[in-house]
């Protein structure tokens, strides 16, 4: 086993990330079998990022506040964890936004992708399913396509359904919606392509997010879940992700 130490800035991972250098032979991140992503869950995503094009396994360990995607710091038998570990497979999301200039930009979400009012006024937005328009005209702050890793994220705080980790489905979440006004989002199938169209995007400018890339003034939003990326978690036996989003469930 070949171990990758990598931290956050945060004083609290960069001294654990030195005591675990200290205390197990560690490599540079091209010669590793495995990485030690050390900090909370927004750092964890900077690393999911960095790291899946080597298709290398991630193995975290929390010093941050939250810490979802992350493992109990402990100094102790790292390796032994490591190899005991449970392996989780994650799909990105694969989002192209097209912005008013014409450009296109693409990125990966692990989370989700969401999309903003960048103004005081309301954005107005029609979504299609595939080629459907199954919404012609949606009036919110905002709109977001989650997946099952990251619908206990944003998603659920804009009251989105919680979304078992094997399921191969994605939620289709409104943030504030107002019309229509009963309308609280849908379940879809992982292959299902969303479209977002920005209508009036010059009065009622949007913004587009996936996960910590952030494109302004978009007309068009294309996302899919990839068939051909994935990243792999490892978490410990006893309380590994799938456990974690079923008990979210049960939270009071």
């Amino acid at each position: 086993m070949q171990i990758a130490f990598v931290a956050s800035r945060a004083p609290e991972a960069v001294a654990a990330k030195a005591l675990l250098e200290q205390r197990y032979a560690c490599v540079e991140l091209p010669q590793a079998t495995v990485v030690v992503a050390i900090g909370g869950d927004g750092f964890m995503l900077q690393t999911l990022h960095r790291v899946q094009p080597l298709g290398l396994p991630v193995y975290g360990m929390k010093t941050g506040h939250v810490g979802f995607l992350m493992n109990q710091f402990r100094e102790d038998d790292l390796p032994a964890r490591i190899e005991l570990a449970h392996a989780s497979v994650l799909r990105p999301l694969e989002m192209l936004a097209i912005s008013e200039s014409g450009s296109s930009t693409g990125a990966l979400a692990f989370n989700e992708v969401s999309l903003l009012r960048q103004t005081k006024q309301a954005a107005k937005i029609c979504i299609r399913l595939n080629t459907s328009v199954r919404l012609p005209e949606l009036v919110c702050d905002g709109v977001m396509v989650a997946t099952p890793a990251g619908s206990t994220a944003y998603n659920l705080s804009a009251h989105g359904p919680i979304l078992p980790l094997e399921s191969a489905v994605l939620a289709l979440t409104p943030i504030s919606p107002f019309r229509p006004r009963r309308w609280r989002g849908a379940i879809l199938r992982a292959d299902t392509e969303v479209v977002f169209e920005v209508l009036d995007p010059y009065k009622r400018p949007v913004s587009a997010t996936a996960d910590s890339t952030e494109i302004r003034d978009v007309v068009e939003v294309r996302i899919r879940q990839s068939t051909t990326r994935t990243v792999t978690l490892l978490f410990d036996p006893e309380h590994n992700l799938e456990e974690r989003i079923l008990a979210e469930q049960f939270e009071a």
